[in-house]
């Protein structure tokens, strides 16, 4: 499953706005502080064991699109390399199985990622909201007048000390433990450098 989230979704999952994301402290200016919110979400334990669950959730339906397009490649293949040979009647009902197939694979593709993408974003707001206010906690307690997302705006240069992904991470898994993914899934955990592999539907060949 696609795992990238827009900063505008992001923000609209969360129900803030940008400023929504920045938490100040009271009093004299102090320090500011950079949190990749979407990279945040998916390296906690929740963010982990929740994109396991739906990969284990949705792989059944991600086989069964996967196996429609080989049938398809199938009687593709069929039709160019016997096109000397086939009867008119029996590449007529070759096409019209293609043609079939080929709109059950659309439907069935369209329904899998709106299905899997609504379940993304509510994964997203679930986690953003809490993790937002670990950040509102965590600000004024550690003396930031600003705590910035860092998702939102270009960042050209900052120095590492200012990216408190790493401490929100460790504050939001002290206060919402997860279990581990269960052992065997076919998810790949989420880490600093990256989001989780996932499979991706192939677009049909076009009908020849």
């Amino acid at each position: 499953m696609k795992t990238r989230v827009s900063t505008f979704t992001l923000l609209f999952f969360l129900g803030t706005a940008p400023a929504g994301l920045l938490a100040q402290s009271s009093g004299a200016p102090g320090k500011v502080g950079l949190v990749s919110i979407q990279e945040a979400i998916l390296s906690t334990a929740e963010g982990k064991k929740s994109m396991a669950d739906l990969q284990k959730k949705y792989q059944p339906r991600q086989q069964e699109i996967q196996n429609e397009q080989r049938d398809i490649q199938a009687i593709s293949d069929q039709l160019q390399k016997q096109a000397a040979t086939l009867g008119d009647d029996e590449q007529r009902r070759l096409n019209r199985d293609l043609e079939e197939k080929q709109k059950a694979l659309k439907r069935a593709t369209e329904d899998y990622q709106a299905d899997t993408t609504a379940d993304r974003d509510e994964m997203f707001r679930r986690i953003g909201q809490k993790m937002v206010k670990v950040i509102q906690d965590f600000a004024p307690k550690n003396g930031y007048s600003l705590v910035m997302g860092s998702d939102q705006v270009p960042i050209y240069f900052a120095a590492t000390e200012f990216d408190l992904t790493d401490q929100i991470v460790k504050l939001y898994d002290a206060a919402y433990p997860a279990e581990a993914p269960t052992s065997g899934g076919p998810a790949t955990p989420a880490t600093r450098s990256g989001t989780p592999s996932t499979a991706k539907p192939v677009a049909p060949k076009p009908k020849p």
